[in-house]
């Protein structure tokens, strides 16, 4: 089925919520995979927040004051205040995730869990009754956590994401366990500024921004393997072939607008195909689902 996106404001606010946690979702597990807590991504969301509400809420272009902004958003006005003031790169990210990170960096970097070759040792799980200057698994977690986070729980959370595996009852880092694949940060690069732009089309469309954005998609559900398979080809041949047709259209335009005193817009044209198995009906269901 075709289907042009919802350009009316008239959702009910618990079909908002749905469709935010739904947006989410993916996101979430993202953070998860990366070790990016909810602590830390909440002061992310708490900036984030701030900034809007002071670019985008002022008053007879004014910008906002701090306790107008504390209204707005619900944030503490002594957060507001340093988020504003007292921090001048609101954007940078936090330098540490988590307690994960914290521990790869000293197992990465202090010369006692280092061997001649500065490369992380394999570490015994805990240490000896008398440990003197010994180190272990145990020691790492202890120099980091200053919370009740138990060397055990650590172990088994990072042997199930594959950051450290068990040789001859050692603790061994795996290599790549912290390094992201090849052309990750080109990745990560598009990653943001395709689905901020997905996202911003939305959101225009939600709040009856005009003109309306294109934004449709098409969807079907209960395929087979070679039907999906048949599907993929035909869309890597046809939407690869739009995204040219469009980029040597757009450069022949941008060069015809050198010089132009309104050229000053951008536009973003992507398409994806995401596949996922559904369970199966069950006998006599008819409902298709999304």
């Amino acid at each position: 089925m075709l289907v042009a996106m919802d350009k009316s404001h008239n959702q009910t606010p618990a079909a908002l919520v749905k469709a935010i946690v739904k947006l989410a979702t993916p996101l979430v597990r993202l953070l998860l995979h990366f070790q990016i807590t909810f602590p830390v991504f909440s002061q992310m969301l708490k900036r984030i927040y701030i900034d809007i509400a002071d670019q985008e809420f002022g008053i007879d272009n004014k910008p906002p004051t701090d306790s107008r902004i504390s209204l707005l958003t619900g944030i503490h006005r002594k957060d507001v205040k340093r988020f504003r003031h007292d921090e001048p790169d609101q954007n940078k990210a936090p330098e540490t995730f988590s307690v994960g990170t914290q521990l790869i960096s000293v197992w990465l970097s202090d010369p006692a869990y280092l061997d001649s070759e500065g490369k992380p040792k394999a570490l015994p799980k805990a240490s000896p009754k008398n440990p003197g200057n010994a180190i272990s698994f145990e020691t790492l977690v202890a120099s980091v956590t200053k919370q009740d986070i138990r060397p055990k729980v650590v172990l088994e959370e990072w042997l199930r994401l594959g950051v450290v595996h068990i040789q001859d009852n050692q603790v061994v880092l795996n290599a790549n366990a912290f390094v992201p694949q090849q052309g990750f940060d080109e990745k990560a690069f598009f990653f943001g500024k395709n689905l901020h732009d997905h996202i911003a089309a939305g959101t225009h469309n939600l709040l009856n921004g005009q003109p309306p954005q294109f934004d449709r998609a098409v969807f079907y559900n209960r395929l087979t393997p070679d039907a999906i398979s048949a599907l993929e080809s035909m869309i890597n041949d046809r939407a690869s072939q739009l995204l040219v047709d469009v980029n040597k259209e757009a450069k022949r335009l941008q060069i015809k607008s050198r010089g132009n005193a309104k050229a000053h817009f951008r536009f973003n044209l992507g398409a994806y195909f995401w596949v996922e198995h559904q369970a199966p009906a069950k006998f006599g269901d008819t409902n298709e689902k999304d």
